[in-house]
């Protein structure tokens, strides 16, 4: 058996491949299921049901999905220029840290801080992966190891802050930073629940993105050293500056997770501020194929899955691992159809 490369798949290989892969996840999903000792489509029912069954677990759902949305365009960024960025975790952090430290005192003008805050955020955030594309384009260290091994550090230096300089005298021995200004607070969608306009930002981010990488130079360019940098290093195109542009582009995103989730949700900065949002926006950028649109659909199927993996498990008794086992499934599915998008199978 070996793959021969097709030139020009057809519409239905790119479309029906990803689809199938889908497919594939809900029944590898069901048999998990049926091995718990639970009913296959009850169970499936009751995660729809705990994601989007009621105005509050939507609400919650959405909630669940705006870090997701930009730590998903942070790594969709970065792996359109072939930048294997896996710090998002840290440049989250990062975004986060800053967001307390400016955001402690009240300047008194709160519609101009609030903006101010998120960019020194942003900036916050491409700092730290501008150091390990630095190293990548002037030495050729490997930017998976130097951004992976960042979010140790950060999450480190998290708790040092959180322990000491950062610590809130009263916050009753428990380990979490001061809280932010109350007027610097992200205002809610819709009163007397958890959902902020970080959701929105969200969402303008997408679009913002989908704009950059289809109508702008620096777009085309990200794409074409993506898909060969030798040959766009031989068209003229500056790669090592691509590289660092979407490095910029790409920490400042995932900084936003963390503005959101400090400004938006929780009001202060703690060890377990993410659960591991970083981790996850790599599952959501390669289930949106690497499209910007697409990360708020995949963001919102990534939510909904934890969010209702949640309400079964109480009702079903069913572990809620059966989600994290279920995207990582959905997540070798769509990577083997993506791999088979562009290739056939041969047989001799």
């Amino acid at each position: 058996m070996r793959l021969e490369p097709i030139a020009n798949p057809s519409a239905l290989r790119r479309f029906g491949l990803p689809a199938l892969a889908l497919i594939a996840t809900v029944i590898a999903a069901s048999l998990l299921a049926l091995i718990a000792g639970a009913n296959p489509f009850a169970t499936l029912g009751l995660i729809l049901e705990g994601a989007a069954g009621s105005r509050f677990a939507l609400l919650e759902t959405l909630n669940r999905a705006t870090p997701l949305i930009f730590t998903g365009l942070a790594v969709a960024v970065a792996f359109r220029a072939k930048l294997w960025n896996i710090g998002a975790e840290a440049q989250l952090y990062a975004g986060a840290i800053v967001t307390v430290v400016f955001g402690v005192t009240s300047w008194g003008v709160a519609w101009l801080q609030l903006p101010v805050v998120a960019a020194i955020a942003v900036a916050a955030g491409a700092l730290v992966l501008l150091g390990p594309v630095i190293l990548k384009t002037r030495f050729g260290v490997d930017e998976v190891v130097t951004t992976l091994l960042l979010n140790f550090v950060m999450l480190l230096f998290v708790s040092y802050l959180v322990e000491g300089p950062m610590k809130d005298p009263a916050g009753m021995g428990w380990p979490k930073s001061v809280p932010v200004a109350k007027d610097l607070r992200l205002p809610r969608l819709i009163e007397g629940l958890r959902l902020h306009w970080g959701f929105g930002l969200a969402l303008i981010a997408a679009v913002l993105v989908w704009l950059i990488e289809t109508r702008t130079v620096l777009g085309y360019r990200m794409r074409a050293v993506g898909q060969n940098p030798q040959a766009a290093r031989f068209a003229g195109i500056p790669v090592n500056r691509v590289l660092v542009q979407t490095a910029l582009i790409s920490g400042g995103l995932a900084a936003l997770a963390g503005f959101s989730e400090v400004a938006g949700l929780k009001g202060h900065l703690s060890r377990d501020l993410s659960p591991g949002f970083g981790y996850t926006g790599i599952i959501v950028a390669m289930l949106a194929l690497l499209n910007p649109l697409g990360v708020i659909l995949s963001a919102l199927f990534v939510a909904g899955v934890f969010v209702g993996a949640d309400s079964m498990s109480r009702a079903a008794g069913v572990p809620t691992y059966i989600a994290d086992i279920l995207l990582a499934l959905s997540l070798l599915f769509m990577v083997l159809a993506i791999s088979l998008t562009h290739r056939r199978v041969v047989w001799r």
